[in-house]
């Protein structure tokens, strides 16, 4: 069964490659593409799509933040995120946010496909990892490392200023109000037991996770 498939991604070659992986096996008669959270909720607004396939780093908004809009316009849609981020990282916020799934791009082609069909047809997508990182999720929180504890606000937060942005940027970018912002910084650092960005930065480098200079590549 063909699929008419929404890839976001703001890469044009992973966007490219993954159309033509789709289409050569079949597994979508259409396939739609968007750069940006904004050109993703557009989409949704403009005609139905049977599946999205959502990065998570996206130039305009996280894309938590999008599945999260996009699951207010579709709440059908299956929404599969696809991100070099590890799964451990974003697998359980994606999930609680409504994700059908979290797909790792250095997945093989066939293991996308079967994940594409699995979420098309009404089911989740669960990998080992994603597996091992939920089963980290239900441990008591004294268990859980200071990030997992944030909501998922205050985490964009945190990875956002440990990469330098400053408060009317990620007031820009997550749509709220500089005063907002600066309550989630001081709530993250309360919670994590920081004082300042610099720890705050160490903390992230430390745990990967925020990566710098993701690489770029297609499934094989």
């Amino acid at each position: 069964m063909t699929q008419r498939i929404l890839i976001v991604d703001d890469h044009a070659v992973v966007r490219q490659g993954v159309r033509q992986l789709l289409m050569d096996r079949g597994v979508a008669s259409e396939v739609i593409e968007a750069q940006s959270g904004a050109e993703a909720l557009a989409a949704i607004g403009k005609q139905a799509c049977d599946v999205m396939l959502l990065d998570i780093s996206l130039p305009d908004m996280n894309g938590v933040e999008v599945l999260k809009r996009a699951k207010r316009k579709a709440p059908r849609l299956p929404v599969l995120m696809f991100s070099m981020y590890r799964e451990d990282q974003y697998a359980v916020r994606a999930l609680k946010a409504g994700a059908s799934g979290y797909l790792s791009k250095t997945v093989d082609a066939s293991q996308m496909m079967a994940a594409i069909q699995l979420v098309a047809a009404g089911r989740k997508y669960v990998s080992p990892a994603m597996a091992d990182a939920l089963a980290d999720y239900v441990l008591v929180d004294a268990d859980q490392l200071p990030h997992e504890k944030l909501s998922d606000r205050e985490y964009q937060t945190l990875c956002m200023l440990a990469t330098g942005k400053r408060l009317t940027d990620i007031a820009r970018t997550l749509s709220l109000s500089v005063k907002t912002v600066s309550v989630y910084r001081t709530r993250l650092l309360e919670k994590m037991n920081l004082s300042n960005n610099a720890e705050l930065t160490l903390y992230v480098m430390s745990n990967r996770l925020v990566d710098l200079a993701p690489a770029v590549s297609t499934p094989q």
